[in-house]
């Protein structure tokens, strides 16, 4: 996307300042603004979630069910281009999956082997874009067709579209753990298991019980990086001047 063709609220997350993601347009802008900078940060989220990897790695099926990174991405391609562009009889590109009885049998789950990944990749940029020109330029209150049949909004739709890239999302962060030990939601805010194997051998350690508490915090508060008032700082921030109250 060319800087000249983007919204105020791609400029937010676009921006190389990661304290720029929670200024204007998410913080305090209107309903239409908040909707597309979520939807925006979980799109750009996925995306930097398959940068790196190879051809072999997008398409390797993960789980007991094939879910594979590439195919997470080809199938928001059609739901964000069907749910915030078919539905408001907007133009947009089609692909010949869609008019294949195999897509209801999974067929926008996977890459077939005459599919690029890199292709795949640039069309679901291709219908982030076109879907946030029709967020751009239709009201919330605008109706379309689902694909069942019922008239619903705008607003309906974009959260549709928010809460299945979310969930998505979540399924790419944890094939990407799974390929690299990548973890974050981007790569400015990104780490890896990897580069602090002991702390997560110890977290893991915490987590299943086989370290208590004190030592688990004896640890964390010994390491160099132990900033002794970011607790405090973060209570302040969080509950001011109030009392903690425990339930009686």
């Amino acid at each position: 996307m060319a800087a000249s063709d983007r919204s105020a609220g791609d400029q937010v997350i676009d921006d190389v300042n990661p304290t720029k993601l929670y200024e204007p347009a998410l913080v305090t802008g209107d309903e239409k603004a908040l909707l597309k900078t979520h939807l925006r940060l979980a799109q750009r989220a996925l995306l930097w979630k398959l940068n790196g990897l190879s051809d072999e790695d997008l398409r390797r099926p993960m789980t007991a069910t094939s879910t594979n990174l590439i195919g997470i991405v080809k199938h928001l391609t059609g739901v964000t281009y069907g749910y915030l562009c078919s539905s408001f009889g907007r133009e947009r590109e089609t692909f010949p999956w869609e008019f294949d009885e195999e897509l209801f049998f999974a067929l926008d789950m996977w890459a077939t082997p005459d599919e690029s990944t890199e292709e795949i990749m640039a069309a679901y940029e291709r219908a982030c874009d076109a879907a946030g020109r029709t967020i751009d330029e239709l009201d919330l209150d605008a109706t379309g067709k689902h694909h069942t049949g019922l008239t619903v909004s705008l607003r309906w739709m974009i959260l549709n579209v928010l809460l299945d890239t979310a969930r998505h999302a979540g399924h790419a962060d944890v094939l990407r753990e799974e390929i690299d030990g990548s973890i974050g939601m981007d790569p400015l805010g990104a780490g890896s298991v990897a580069d602090d194997e002991e702390r997560w051998r110890l977290f893991r350690a915490r987590v299943t019980g086989e370290l208590d508490r004190d030592g688990w915090m004896a640890y964390n508060r010994a390491r160099p990086d132990y900033d002794p008032s970011a607790w405090e700082s973060f209570m302040e921030r969080a509950w001011g001047s109030r009392e903690p109250r425990t339930r009686d």
